[in-house]
């Protein structure tokens, strides 16, 4: 059974790159029909939060992929950590290094100097005599000296790593007795049954040091996929400004979440030209074996246009939930509401935007757009929007956007007019600006008298 796992530390919240490595090791679970594990890696007390835990764990529910299984808290595990160190060094596999602050600081300094690679020189890697007095010893595993760690690496391919180039007996627990990050992740990957562990390629350099911690306690090595980063459009890392953002943000902004997985699993991955992709297509077809060797480049366009397609195509109900939850619009009682979100949904590219142009809508505008009056408001224009007032207070049975376009219309024909000496006006008159979903729908949505009420203030505040 394939097993994979998405590890967060929360020291802050869940970024669009982890939840995108979260995403590829959820999939690959599920196309193979094993699990997807949550833990959470709560080990540094000064650095965690609580509440950031709590949120990583809301965004996870926000997108529908929990954990198969009750989420493991690094932090609540010290005793199982501590029964495999004694076990390392019971066995030999580890020992206790009495160095100092002060030996370790000479011995960096006199390889600085002679240009050699910084590491511990094993001093105490075969030390059979008295510990000396005051010191708490950190433990050491013994590492390898010579030869290379091999990773076969399921998107990069096969990676050797020299050892006299990289390792040396690292600290696998600290004087205090807590244990070490390379150290944890390999004992819970194990305990956990971890057989495929996805992650970013930032994590490549401690792959060789949790291999050695897998082959000194005789677990199984899993299969390793290190994913490349997301770039920005200019090739560096992503920062905020770019995306790189609480994954919740993407929620304030008004995106679907089915929009935000379907934009981060292109992100390094296609198959074929395809870009619209179902969570069950997902499944059905991801393989991290494909993923892209090189970095992807982060593209707010695609989001935009990908969620733009995801909210055409949702059910009303559905997007009426959302506006009311997340930005405070209620349209329960409105009695055209059907109306107004065919109609916004074919034009918003976010939920926020729905919101937006919903309340310039149903609200009638405090003030005007100034260089919009300056191009609508010219010439007769008010005596043309005075006109089509006077026409929509003799029409009867305006209820459908047809019923207002046929009124227009109407006005047009007898004036031998462009729609546009109508239509700019009467647009700044009912949104206070230029722009905006079709007329027609704007009046049939707030109705006859409604209508009327704004380009009576209109005619009366506009001056030209």
């Amino acid at each position: 059974m394939v097993v994979t796992r998405f590890a967060p530390s929360p020291t802050g919240y869940l970024h669009i790159g982890g939840l995108r490595t979260a995403l590829f090791s959820y999939l690959w679970a599920r196309k193979n029909d094993g699990k997807f594990l949550l833990r959470i890696e709560d080990t540094d007390k000064q650095r965690n939060s609580k509440e950031a835990a709590e949120k990583i764990l809301e965004a996870f529910s926000w997108l529908g992929m929990e954990s198969d299984e009750e989420i493991v808290y690094q932090s609540q595990r010290d005793d199982i950590y501590k029964r495999y160190i004694d076990q390392l060094l019971k066995e030999g596999k580890a020992y206790k290094c009495y160095m100092t602050k002060e030996e370790l600081d000479e011995l960096r300094e006199r390889q600085q100097a002679a240009k050699e690679r910084p590491r511990y020189d094993g001093r105490y890697r075969d030390f059979t005599g008295t510990p000396p007095e005051g010191i708490e010893p950190v433990i050491r595993i013994k590492a390898p000296q010579s030869g290379t760690i091999t990773v076969d690496d399921g998107i990069k391919g096969r990676i050797d790593f020299k050892v006299e180039d990289m390792l040396d007996d690292f600290i696998i627990a600290r004087s205090d007795g807590s244990p070490t990050y390379n150290f944890v992740v390999a004992v819970d990957d194990a305990l956990m049954g971890i057989t495929d562990v996805i992650r970013g390629d930032d994590h490549l350099s401690n792959t060789p040091k949790q291999i050695v911690v897998y082959n000194a306690l005789g677990f199984d090595v899993p299969k390793f996929y290190h994913v490349p980063m997301i770039h920005n459009a200019q090739g560096k890392k992503l920062s905020k400004r770019d995306g790189a953002t609480d994954v919740m943000e993407y929620k304030r902004m008004g995106y679907l979440p089915e929009a935000l997985l379907n934009f981060l699993v292109r992100l390094g991955w296609s198959h074929g030209d395809q870009e619209i992709f179902s969570m069950e297509e997902m499944q059905r077809l991801f393989d991290p074996k494909e993923i892209n060797k090189s970095a992807s480049i982060y593209n707010t366009e695609k989001l935009d246009w990908l969620n733009a397609h995801y909210i055409k195509n949702s059910p009303n109900e559905r997007l009426e939930k959302l506006l009311e939850e997340d930005f405070g619009l209620v349209l329960s009682s409105h009695d055209k509401k059907e109306i107004l979100l065919d109609a916004l949904k074919e034009r918003a590219k976010t939920l926020a935007q729905m919101a937006q142009m919903a309340n310039e809508i149903l609200n009638a505008p405090a003030e005007y757009d100034a260089k919009a009056v300056k191009k609508a408001f010219k010439n007769d224009a008010k005596e043309i929007l005075e006109a089509f007032k006077e026409k929509l207070q003799n029409a009867k049975e305006l209820h459908l956007p047809i019923d207002y376009h046929n009124v227009m219309e109407e006005l047009v024909n007898e004036r031998d007019i462009g729609f546009g000496k109508l239509g700019q006006p009467l647009r700044v008159a009912l949104l206070g600006k230029l722009g905006g979903p079709g007329l027609d729908v704007v009046m049939s949505v707030i109705g006859k008298e409604e209508t009327i009420r704004r380009i009576d203030k209109a005619l009366q505040n506009i001056q030209l």
